[in-house]
């Protein structure tokens, strides 16, 4: 069946080249006027005016928009979208002046949701997942990563994946898998050095190789941080999932410059996540590698912290640079995308196309995808989000608002919007 996408105030293709945008390319997102966009089956057939493609499309099934901005789906890539109960107490904590380093060593942060997730089956953490995904499909996102790492032990790791992987088949929303049994260590692997060790021992030699034949992930991930995992450990870890056939990607430099960003650079990784803390040496090494910056604004403003990732410096650097929304339950709970396009603008002084083509074809590029979704083009996945207003420079400016009517995936509907089909 082919539909016919008309009367959209704009059409935001984000069309060019496939793959991450740099530079001045970032300057422009691609609005079109009094045009359409045709979709067969899973692709995009063809994107022009919309007298031309009526014609060419006549027995075409219309979607009327209304008169509203027409966008590619949201590509959200950094996501722990798998996780049970939720951690609100720990920001009254943190606003009585406990920090995250400090939660973290009274046993709350990431080892509280590991503790959490090890006591629940797989079904009631399917069921917990599948709402919020679909919350993240009702803002405009229709690819996102979700990444393990609320397990830390081999059993409650692939438990987390192959929740990932059955959320996948659910849900319309395109998944993308991220193996992250690097997220922390767990308390009992703190006690010696040499329980460290096994530790990273086991991810290498015991949870990678299960990950891999049983074909749960796409990436590999470290947390690579002071007090976390070093960046020799971070190395160790990605070079064997790289040699077991994974992509790989960092959260680097998030509190402390650490060498994060260098070590993604140096490892070709397909992103570094997070660099609010990251170094000039950082930034000119991203540059160099083509490794996609993505930058988490949400986490740094729901943390307290006054220190934002530093947007202007990394693209006028010439990095690639990438939004995505960090969702997780304990330092970002949000499934609002938009929101975090309101903090690029606002707060790291990024302009709107950039902030768009960072939320698409740069998000695509952050999971290898760049030349599978992240546009409105001809033989491009039909991945397409419907904003209730006239202008993109909108979709920044009501911040916290939901003004999504509608989202689709591979030319299917992920999230109701209720637009009259003719």
């Amino acid at each position: 069946m082919t539909l016919l996408f008309v009367n959209a105030s704009q059409i935001v293709t984000c069309a060019g080249p496939a793959r991450a945008r740099i530079g001045t390319e970032m300057r422009d997102c691609g609005v079109l006027t009094n045009g359409a966009v045709a979709v067969e089956g899973e692709r995009i057939a063809a994107v022009g005016p919309r007298a031309e493609l009526e014609r060419a499309y006549a027995g075409a099934r219309i979607i009327d928009c209304g008169r509203r901005v027409l966008t590619p789906g949201l590509v959200d890539s950094h996501t722990h979208a798998i996780f049970g109960r939720a951690r609100y107490e720990e920001q009254e904590r943190r606003a009585a002046g406990a920090d995250y380093m400090e939660i973290a060593r009274q046993g709350g942060g990431i080892h509280a949701s590991v503790r959490d997730v090890r006591a629940r089956g797989e079904d009631e953490l399917l069921a917990l997942a599948i709402p919020r995904l679909e919350r993240l499909a009702s803002y405009g996102t229709t690819t996102v990563e979700v990444k393990s790492g609320y397990g830390l032990s081999v059993e409650d790791e692939l438990k987390l994946l192959r929740v990932i992987f059955r959320a996948s088949v659910m849900v319309p929303i395109r998944i993308v898998p991220t193996w992250l049994g690097a997220h922390e260590i767990p308390k009992e692997a703190r006690t010696t050095p040499a329980a460290r060790a096994s530790y990273v021992k086991m991810l290498i030699a015991e949870m990678l190789p299960l990950v891999v034949n049983q074909r749960l992930a796409h990436f590999a991930d470290v947390f690579c941080e002071p007090g976390v995992f070093t960046v020799g450990e971070s190395r160790e870890i990605l070079a064997a999932a790289r040699a077991a056939g994974l992509g790989l990607k960092l959260h680097a430099d998030e509190l402390a410059p650490s060498g994060g960003a260098e070590l993604a650079a140096e490892l070709r990784a397909t992103s570094a996540d997070h660099l609010a803390a990251i170094s000039a040496t950082g930034i000119a090494a991203l540059a160099r590698s083509g490794t996609v910056a993505t930058l988490l604004p949400g986490t740094m403003l729901f943390l307290g912290k006054g220190t934002r990732p530093p947007a202007r410096a990394l693209l006028d650097a010439g990095a690639p640079v990438s939004l995505a929304t960090d969702f997780n339950p304990g330092t970002s709970p949000t499934c609002n995308f938009p929101l975090i396009l309101t903090l690029a603008v606002s707060e790291l002084h990024m302009s709107v196309a950039e902030s768009m083509l960072a939320a698409t074809v740069n998000g695509a590029a952050a999971l290898g995808l760049a030349t599978e979704t992240g546009q409105l083009a001809r033989g491009f996945s039909a991945d397409l989000a419907l904003f209730d207003m006239e202008d993109i420079r909108e979709l920044p400016y009501w911040y916290g608002d939901r003004r999504c009517r509608g989202t689709w995936a591979l030319g299917k509907p992920c999230y109701p919007s209720e637009l009259p089909i003719t």
